[in-house]
């Protein structure tokens, strides 16, 4: 390796004992916040329910779509009730 070029330049000192303070000022750091992690179970307790929600739903509206198509309606359905009080 080669040396260092000699420019002849003399160094600037810019504090008296070579030690530079930095004049500006700023705002401390924020204080850290604590992060919450979740605990795995109940995220997947969560996810298992909306799951099933989700499928459930897809269902009836496969259902409700597959009756409207072949012409079935809830209309054709009739309801008797027997009101004399036996079961």
């Amino acid at each position: 390796m080669s040396a260092p070029i000699q420019t002849g330049k003399q160094p600037v000192k810019l504090a008296p004992n070579g030690v530079r303070v930095s004049r500006i000022r700023r705002d401390p750091p924020p204080i850290a916040r604590k992060t919450v992690v979740p605990d795995r179970d109940e995220t997947d307790q969560r996810a298992v329910v909306i799951g099933v929600l989700a499928f459930t739903l897809a269902i009836l509206v496969a259902i409700i779509g597959i009756s409207a198509t072949s012409g079935w309606s809830l209309r054709q359905v009739t309801l008797e009730v027997d009101d004399s009080g036996t079961y």
